[in-house]
């Protein structure tokens, strides 16, 4: 579709006939050359003398490329444009970190896998978080793991095969036995800092108790409620666990509560995939939709039109020129 960026400036189509109507006529008032062989010039020349002024009429054709060549200019002047066809993009609204907790305790052999078999507590969370990150669309997905340390493993992307695919590599111990959630945190917080998104969600899932990180648990989630990260927290296990693997239910909640977040006991594997169903409910899909059309400038097409016209209309006036000089020559 053709449109004007500038459709104002046609208002100058009427200003040469404004010129034409309101200038006054051209005259020559200078005075003339007198020559006392004047006589003999008008002989050799074969014209005979006539008073008044000599008007240079155009002729019909120059008139209608004057016109046209005008009308051109305007209409490069009024920046014309070919707008396409709209495109629409979507893109993702949210960043969601999947923080999982690889300590030691996480190779009980605990839950039930899909199939009924016995499986670890890890090994059950890769298959239920597998089919939770299957079902996500418009969200950026990353990755963290955290024992003795908290470490990233795939940054905020929407390539969602990458994520599956670092999950599914996942071991008990890799990141070593103990259980840092404070320093859990404080990574997340670290790998929000570079997002730009205004929905910053963390799901954070472990079967224990913070084991001496170096941030407190409830500093790191004062810190991130500060900076707008909304914290659910999935505990896994036996509650009635003591000694260093004990589940800290009441930090969980804690956590979650200062953030905003939920927080969700899951005992086996069904409650474990009831939690991240519920989690879709509570998280649903953000997308936003940019939608633009392509603009591609035409201005060049009118200027080159005009152009055109201007050499063919020197073309005729010189080819008008030379029966003349023809004829001239014969006498």
């Amino acid at each position: 579709m053709l449109e004007f960026d500038l459709p104002l400036a046609f208002l100058a189509l009427p200003l040469p006939l404004l010129v034409y109507l309101l200038s006054p006529e051209f005259r020559d008032r200078g005075e003339a050359v007198r020559a006392p062989f004047f006589t003999r010039l008008v002989e050799l020349s074969g014209k005979t003398p006539t008073s008044g002024a000599v008007i240079l009429l155009k002729r019909g054709v120059q008139k209608i490329i004057i016109v046209l060549v005008w009308l051109l200019v305007v209409m490069a002047l009024a920046r014309p444009v070919w707008v396409g066809e709209p495109i629409v993009k979507e893109t993702s609204a949210r960043d969601m970190l999947l923080v999982v907790d690889l300590s030691g305790s996480m190779e009980a052999r605990d839950f039930e896998g899909a199939n009924g078999e016995r499986v670890t507590r890890l090994d059950a969370v890769k298959q239920v978080l597998d089919e939770f990150i299957e079902r996500r669309r418009g969200d950026r997905l990353g990755l963290a793991v955290f024992g003795n340390a908290a470490y990233p493993q795939a940054p905020f992307t929407e390539d969602y095969e990458v994520v599956r695919t670092l999950l599914s590599e996942l071991q008990p111990r890799m990141a070593g036995p103990r259980t840092m959630i404070g320093d859990a945190l404080g990574l997340a917080i670290r790998l929000f800092e570079a997002s730009e998104s205004d929905n910053k969600v963390v799901l954070m899932l472990t079967d224990g108790n913070d084991t001496g990180s170096q941030m407190p648990v409830t500093r790191a989630a004062q810190i991130a409620a500060d900076n707008g990260i909304t914290v659910h927290t999935i505990a896994m296990g036996d509650p009635a666990t003591v000694g260093e693997q004990a589940l800290d239910i009441e930090a969980l909640e804690q956590i979650s509560a200062i953030t905003g977040g939920r927080f969700f006991l899951a005992l086996d594997r069904d409650e474990l995939g009831g939690v991240y169903d519920e989690l879709d409910q509570i998280e649903p899909e953000l997308i936003e939709t940019l939608s633009y059309q392509p603009k591609r400038s035409l201005f060049h097409v009118p200027l080159a039109i005009a152009a055109a016209l201007m050499v063919l209309l020197a073309l005729i006036m010189l080819l008008r020129r030379r029966p003349r000089s023809a004829e001239k020559a014969h006498a």
